[in-house]
């Protein structure tokens, strides 16, 4: 039982902290590619998309990102 409990502790505080990564990735890329957060939530948007794609085909991502605006 103090396993179970202790797992449960523990996966509640990692939560919050990919929470934090993932806001951090976010604003690191909005400060490398010179764009806004909005921007940047929408190549990850079309990333996802064309992940699925991409992965379904050879299972590597493509070698090239592009923003269309």
């Amino acid at each position: 039982m103090a396993g179970v409990l202790e797992q449960l502790f523990k996966s509640q505080k990692a939560i919050p902290l990919k929470a934090m990564e993932l806001e951090a990735a976010r604003e690191i890329l909005a400060e490398v590619f010179q764009v806004r957060l909005s921007e940047v939530d929408e190549m990850i948007r079309c990333r996802s998309e064309a992940e699925d794609v991409a992965y379904k085909e050879d299972g590597l991502w493509p070698q090239e990102f592009w923003l269309e605006g």
